[in-house]
């Protein structure tokens, strides 16, 4: 009896240890899992405060992606770069100036308003004055000194003007007794309407065109704005004025830009969003896109053409390019990739925004982290780039100091890359796939010296649209989106060819540019015409 109680309590005791290991074994499996969540939940936690940084130093910190090094501090890639030519940099002539450290010379009042129209004006003294206090004889004017500069305005102001056109016959048909119903009658000739049955003229709506298009006044104030100077121009009237003379004039100049566009070699694009009501089967709140395609580095005249579409989708870019060959300078959308005879170079200012983007606050110059190692990589060849452009490089000079400067920190880059294992889901982790999913089309530029290393000269050229946009908000209809994107067209490649944006406006316009004007013709409204500079410069 004894010897079975003993046995019973064994199997008991077995019975329990094998419980406790279970609830051991259960236990371990749930302190795991909630270490996972714990980690999970640690993760998004220091992910949100990424974001929370990010959004805050969008919001209220600065833009520039410019920083300066300690001095003393050793660079990432300094071995690298040093392996390469440890002398390079101080090749450096002692003639260039650095940007950030040139004091701009103060300009004089005739610096200021050379381009002003001046007058004098004499002021005399008072007649009752002239007389000599001392023995009371009239005193002579012997000279004149000079005062002061005084700039003054003059309000805008308009003016209705009454055209007539002369009608003449000649006298000798009039007495002539062998053609007595033969008389002649010759009338002055007379350009047609701007449009047709109104009295709109080129400088009002060039005018409406400048204040919207360059100094973003939307038709509602310039309404307003018309009201002060008695004038009832309503915004309606305004804007069919604008969309009329795009659609019938300055499109067949846009036509001419777009044809020499797609003949160049070496072009850019960006794009941004644009809010457009009253498109057929879409909602008003429904993104549309418009695009902006310009020519690179090519020593060339600029050009730089807007491009309004519904959607963003490819086909609308590879449509727009049809017939250019040649290397396209882009941002990261998916969208350029495989258009047909077209070499895609990625934007290397965008992959150096993301490395800063994921540095945390008030790290910018902990050289541990990867964020700022990331940054130094980009920051580095764009030293070389400006190296490049101060010691004045041809393209083939270029490349070559490319391919020996800048290869190597390329290489150097790549290779710190692919050590990198950052968290999913955090902006560093963003960073680095971003710039791991565009390695080939990053490393493109090298192959010619005409490509650029960033895109910033395409994202300059839409800046201009992007802050109208939050001035005039939307476009009521995809006609008046079309026929805005004509008009910055016109307006920038004023400003990029160094014109007065009215006084292009006006010459287009006054020149009623049809479907039947030859390229050659169309050559002389161009900015870059010497006929276009001669009217149109300040």
């Amino acid at each position: 009896m004894a010897g079975n109680s003993k046995d019973s309590k064994i199997l008991a005791y077995k019975d329990m240890i094998n419980q406790l290991n279970k609830t051991i074994s259960t236990q371990t499996e749930l302190i795991q899992s909630l270490q996972k969540t714990l980690e999970a939940d640690r993760l998004e936690k220091e992910n949100l405060r990424q974001q929370i940084e990010y959004l805050t130093k969008k919001l209220f910190g600065t833009s520039s992606e410019k920083r300066k090094d300690i001095a003393g501090q050793l660079n990432l890639f300094d071995e690298a770069e040093q392996e390469a030519d440890p002398t390079w940099e101080q090749e450096l002539p002692d003639d260039i100036t650095v940007p950030e450290h040139k004091r701009k010379a103060r300009r004089t009042h005739a610096d200021l308003f050379k381009n002003v129209p001046s007058c004098d004006e004499i002021i005399s003294l008072p007649e009752e004055e002239r007389n000599c206090p001392t023995c009371g004889t009239q005193m002579e004017c012997i000279g004149k000194e000079f005062v002061r500069h005084e700039f003054r305005f003059t309000p805008a102001k308009g003016k209705v003007v009454n055209i007539y056109r002369e009608t003449y016959k000649c006298p000798e048909c009039a007495i002539s007794e062998e053609h007595p119903d033969d008389q002649t009658f010759v009338k002055a000739p007379v350009q047609e309407p701007l449009i047709p049955e109104s009295y709109a003229s080129e400088s009002v709506v060039g005018w409406a065109m400048h204040q919207k298009y360059q100094n973003g006044l939307p038709l509602n104030r310039q309404e307003e704005d018309w009201k002060q100077l008695g004038v009832p121009l309503s915004r309606a009237t305004l804007a069919n004025w604008i969309i009329y003379c795009a659609e019938n004039y300055l499109r067949h100049v846009y036509n001419y830009f777009h044809r020499q566009l797609r003949m160049r070699k070496y072009l850019m694009a960006d794009e941004t969003r644009v809010q457009v009501l009253n498109e057929p089967e879409r909602n008003p709140e429904t993104d549309s896109w418009m695009w902006l395609f310009r020519s690179g580095e090519d020593g060339l005249p600029p050009i730089l053409l807007y491009h309004y579409t519904e959607t963003r989708a490819k086909f609308h870019a590879a449509s727009f390019l049809q017939g250019f060959s040649g290397y396209l300078e882009t941002d990261g959308y998916q969208g350029y990739n495989n258009l047909p005879d077209i070499k895609r170079c990625s934007c290397w200012a965008h992959v150096r925004r993301y490395f800063t983007d994921a540095i945390p606050k008030g790290k910018e110059y902990d050289y541990s982290l990867p964020a700022v190692q990331g940054v130094q990589f980009c920051s580095k060849l764009f030293d070389c780039e400006r190296y490049s452009k101060a010691k004045n490089h041809t393209a083939e000079q270029r490349k070559q100091f490319r391919l020996e400067k800048e290869k190597p920190i390329l290489e150097a880059f790549w290779n710190w890359l692919d050590q990198q294992r950052p968290n999913k889901g955090t902006r560093l982790a963003k960073a680095v796939n971003y710039a791991q999913n565009r390695k080939d089309t990053l490393m493109t530029y090298l192959e010619d010296g005409h490509c650029s290393l960033s895109n910033n000269l395409s994202e300059n050229a839409i800046r201009p649209f992007t802050v109208g946009r939050k001035n005039w908000l939307f476009s009521a209809s995809p006609k008046g989106a079309a026929s805005s994107a004509i008009v910055y067209t016109m307006v920038e490649m004023a400003k990029a060819n160094d014109l007065n944006t009215y006084k292009y406006l006006t010459y287009l316009l006054s020149q009623r540019p049809d479907d039947k004007m030859s390229d050659e013709q169309l050559e002389q409204l161009a900015p870059w015409s010497e006929t276009a500079k001669t009217n149109c410069q300040n």
